[in-house]
Formats: C-alpha cells, structure tokens, sequence
C-alpha cells in the first residue's frame, strides 16, 4: 500500500486500509494528519525529475494571475471573483501534472502526452469541469452581490480596497467574503481532491469519482484540513510574491495531490 516508487516509502505506518468487501467502490485508505507533508516532498521529487514540463503549467498559473491583475487593476470586484475562482477551477487545470507524475511512476515522462492527458476521457473529466464551471459562475454571482451589498454608494478602487482589507477598516465584508469563499471553496475541494487523478488513472466516470472523492474526505477529515490548509498557505505565498511564487508553488501541489490520491484511494486487490 502507499506509493512504492519514491525512496522506498511504502505502507507507511500512519496509513491503514478500510476494507468494504461489499462496496463495488475501490477501498479507501485513512492516512495520518502528518502525510500531507509527505506529499510535498514527493511532488518536490516530481517536480525535480520532471525537467522543464512541471515549470510548464507553473508558468500557465503564473501568467493568468498576471493577465488577470493587469487586467482587472481598477476593477478589485471582478479581480477577486475571477481570482477565486479561478482557484475554484485550479484542480481541473492541474490535470498535466498529475498525467506527468502519472507517466514518472511508470518510469515515461514529457510535456506533449501531459498536454494531451484527457484524450479518451472528454466524457468523463467533461462532466466535472461543466459543474465546476457552474461552481465558479454560482461564486462569481455571489462575489458581485458581496461587494454590491457592502459598497453600495460605488465600489471602490483598488488602491482603496487593499487599503481596507489591511486596515481592517471593513470587517464585516471581511467576513462575510472569506465566509461565502469557505463554502464554494469546500465544495469544489470536496468534490475533486482526488477524482480527477482517479478519473485520469483508471478512466472512472465522474459522478462515481466525485461520490469516492467525498467519502475519501469524511473518512480522512483531520488530514484533509492540513491538506487544504497547506493548499491555501501556498497559495496565499504565492501571492504574495506577486505570481511569481506560483512557478513552483501550482507544480508541487499539482504533483503532490496525484500523491494523495494514489495513497488514499486503494485496488481491488486491497480486498484480499
């Protein structure tokens, strides 16, 4: 059990294996809170061997966040709707990274096959990014109303809004925000942590992989909130390192969740 091909980390003792013999799902596995950390350094791993194809999409993740500031600078309503969500999408676009670790366990990389990793499975992969795209247009609906309820006599600059936002000048908005952000984010996290790899390894439909992504979730809570946890940290250093932090930051997440997923979801021959 565990992922068997990075230093000899294999059935770690913090991972025990739930056997359903009845379930016509795979068996899943609980992991330790601490695992989560064990996945960085396994991505860390992937990254390094992956040559130039991770720094690839770190570039991609970079170069939206760029396009999307420069963009949308004097619009901070719309910048931190579509910055959401875009993270709201960041699994699904992660998809080349997690086809490049897959393609390193099975000792084959390169950047082509990663580009082209949903060829023959459109339908399945299809499906979830359609509700993830409802989830970001639901957010971006929510955000707008957010900021029309706060800001109702004009909104802001965005020189003034960070301004607030650092001055704690509006906490209301504040918390109303990261509040609303929490379910939206919770939902596309619970719904997609480890079904896009399952759906991009063993071609499993996606309303089948979303229902094992959830109950993965339930089963693995305490390491699942260090795990989002994690994900936000970086993702906030990243911005705060005005994108550039996202050229490593996104491959290493990337990489790391196919990590998680080979280690939480199990085979059928874990029922013997």
């Amino acid at each position: 059990m565990g992922n068997q091909t990075r230093d000899g980390d294999s059935a770690p003792p913090d991972i025990k294996t739930v056997i359903d013999r009845e379930a016509v799902f795979p068996p899943l596995r609980r992991v330790g809170i601490f695992r989560p950390f064990a996945w960085l350094k396994m991505g860390w791993q992937d990254f390094r061997a992956s040559g130039g194809a991770s720094l690839f999409y770190g570039v991609c993740f970079a170069a939206m966040g760029l396009i999307l500031k420069l963009v949308l600078n004097n619009a901070p309503e719309y910048l931190s709707a579509l910055t959401c969500g875009f993270l709201l999408l960041g699994p699904l676009l992660a998809l080349g990274l997690y086809d490049i670790s897959r393609r390193l366990d099975n000792v084959r990389s390169g950047l082509l096959g990663s580009v082209f990793s949903m060829r023959g499975r459109w339908s399945n992969i299809g499906v979830l990014a359609l509700v993830l795209a409802v989830i970001m247009m639901v957010w971006a609906r929510a955000s707008l109303v957010i900021f029309a309820l706060f800001y109702n006599k004009g909104m802001p600059t965005m020189h003034g809004f960070l301004a607030q936002l650092f001055s704690l000048d509006n906490l209301e908005f504040l918390g109303v925000y990261l509040c609303i952000g929490f379910i939206f984010a919770s939902l596309v996290f619970a719904i997609s942590w480890v079904s896009i790899p399952l759906m991009l390894d063993r071609d499993t439909d996606a309303i089948t992989s979303m229902i094992i992504s959830c109950v993965a979730l339930f089963i693995n809570v305490p390491v699942t909130m260090v795990w989002a946890a994690l994900i936000i940290a970086s993702v906030v250093l990243g911005f705060m390192t005005w994108n550039i932090g996202f050229l490593i930051i996104m491959p290493i997440i990337g990489h790391a969740t196919w990590h998680a997923y080979k280690e939480v979801v199990g085979h059928a021959d874990d029922r013997q």
